[in-house]
């Protein structure tokens, strides 16, 4: 499968996900180039934009499974994973699968259900497996995860810790629309006459596996490759920053901006690719102060400005055999 053809089925799974999904056009982009990267995916937003609508269609266009966790207080470890239950016609427990072994979940309001619930996603999204009473269960790739979480309501509400964070290769903020996207939901919804909306496959099973490994042979200069590394550094002497990123969002940057770069047509990256996701990549990763919390400090803010301030490779040739 050649670059172009990369960029083209992109191009599809786009306009079929645009069907359903209005005003998120950027947004999806990088969720789908994370996806096509092997990464994970963070939506953070204000309840009804959309969120649980562009993950379901994303899954449909991709052709995956699709699996969705509400997340709730009282949620267990064994609603996620799975558990051991006894079959009477054997008098053994067997292992029941739980919603994980999926292609692509959504865990809705992850911040809702408590640490050790979401620690039990923390191994499947690392590893591609869950542990239940000592035995692993590998994931069948590809899986992916994309979560929610709502953070303007803290009442009843788990704040993801770091390790966890850094688990997601990017945290995407879809915001309001513009009031001519708003009119066209209501008049998708007039002319559906129905609330569900349905988006059209586009890859067949196994197709997206073999796009991921095309996107693992885009080139990167090792200008690049120094560049993503000096942006990840430069997050841990900012000012305002107790905690920088680590060096899985140097390697992040990397890897996502292969996919922007393959979902362009192109065989290699460039130091725009990297600019254009430093805050959905960096901003989750870091630590602020706690004078710089209570001071109400933005970290994409602090990202923007690193990407202002650290210097930019030379411009990379375009000559790959």
């Amino acid at each position: 499968m050649n670059f172009a053809d990369i960029a083209e089925l992109g191009q599809r799974i786009r306009a079929a996900v645009a069907t359903a999904v209005v005003g998120m056009d950027d947004p999806l982009e990088v969720a789908l180039a994370t996806i096509l990267a092997g990464g994970h995916v963070l939506f953070e937003d204000v309840p009804g934009l959309g969120k649980t609508l562009a993950a379901r269609s994303l899954a449909s266009a991709l052709g995956l499974s699709f699996r969705r966790l509400q997340c709730t207080p009282d949620m267990l470890p064994g609603d996620v994973t799975g558990s051991y239950v006894y079959a009477p016609d054997s008098g053994e427990f067997v292992f029941r699968r739980g919603p994980i072994f999926t292609g692509l979940l959504l865990a809705d309001e992850i911040n809702r259900t408590t640490p050790k619930t979401q620690s039990a996603m923390l191994e499947a999204m690392a590893e591609r497996q869950v542990t239940v009473e000592g035995n692993s269960f590998p994931l069948e790739p590809p899986f992916h995860v994309i979560a929610t979480a709502n953070p303007i309501e803290y009442e009843g509400t788990y704040s993801l810790p770091e390790a966890q964070l850094d688990r997601f290769m990017v945290r995407l903020s879809v915001g309001y629309l513009d009031q001519q996207g708003e009119t066209e939901i209501l008049l998708g919804r007039l002319r559906r006459q129905q609330e569900a909306t349905h988006v059209e496959p586009v890859l067949a099973p196994g197709q997206l596996s073999q796009l991921q490994q095309a996107v693992e042979r885009i080139h990167v200069d090792p200008d690049v490759a120094a560049y993503c590394v000096a942006l990840a550094a430069a997050t841990r002497q900012a000012q305002h920053v107790a905690v920088g990123a680590s060096p899985r969002g140097s390697q992040s940057l990397v890897l996502l901006g292969r996919a922007l770069a393959a979902l362009d047509g192109r065989d290699y990256v460039r130091p725009d690719d990297i600019k254009r996701i430093a805050v959905p990549v960096l901003a989750h990763r870091l630590t602020l102060t706690p004078q710089a919390w209570a001071q109400g400090v933005d970290p994409a803010e602090i990202v923007r400005g690193l990407v202002s301030s650290v210097a930019v490779p030379p411009s990379i040739a375009a000559v790959r055999g």
